[in-house]
């Protein structure tokens, strides 16, 4: 019966020592993913505080040949307000807003109607002229952009708004997820119809 209740008492410790050594191995993970977590997040989190601060240093500071992680002679904050009149910010802040609109828009209202032309609508030539659309998403971005050039100077829209938004409206990608989205309400909605 003692050998029994020793067996047992071992066995129990065993269990305690093995259960132990389990939430230890658990605590050190825990601490080696968070200290990998909390380096890492300083890595990407350093490029923008060295940004804000190189922004607040004086000229001579910022071009001292050893960098300081603060400013040292005096926080600057008129270089701010300096930035501001000579680029004129508020001005291309406004520019961006209305860019950013109307090409969106107009995108939004492009990428709908032909998505659901092709998606919906039965017409000659649908299948090869989606193919060929599909196709143009291999060649590279880079490659129009002499030909965007030279289309927007010889129609008279260098330095216009027109040039910024027109040459972007079309995003084929945009076209084909929205295409495959209608075909998928259009399955849905005939399996409702069935029923």
């Amino acid at each position: 019966m003692t050998d029994q209740k020793n067996i047992a008492v071992m066995h129990s410790k065993n269990l305690n020592s093995e259960k132990a050594k389990g939430t230890i191995g658990k605590v050190l993970a825990k601490i080696a993913t968070y200290a990998f977590l909390i380096f890492m997040a300083i890595i990407v989190i350093f490029p923008f505080y060295w940004m804000i601060i190189s922004s607040l240093k004086t000229y001579d500071e910022y071009i001292l040949s050893t960098p300081t992680f603060w400013p040292t002679q005096k926080v600057y904050w008129k270089n701010y307000v300096d930035a501001y009149s000579a680029a004129n910010l508020g001005l291309l802040f406004l520019n961006t807003v209305y860019v950013g609109l109307v090409s969106t828009l107009l995108s939004l209202v492009i990428t709908v109607l032909s998505a659901f032309a092709f998606a919906r609508l039965e017409f000659k030539g649908r299948d090869s002229m989606f193919a060929f659309m599909l196709a143009t998403m291999m060649i590279p971005g880079e490659l129009f952009t002499i030909t965007n050039y030279q289309t927007v100077a010889n129609l008279g829209w260098k330095n216009t708004f027109t040039a910024l938004i027109v040459p972007f409206l079309v995003s084929i990608f945009y076209i084909y997820l929205l295409k495959q989205n209608f075909m998928q309400i259009g399955t849905v909605m005939n399996i409702l119809a069935k029923q």
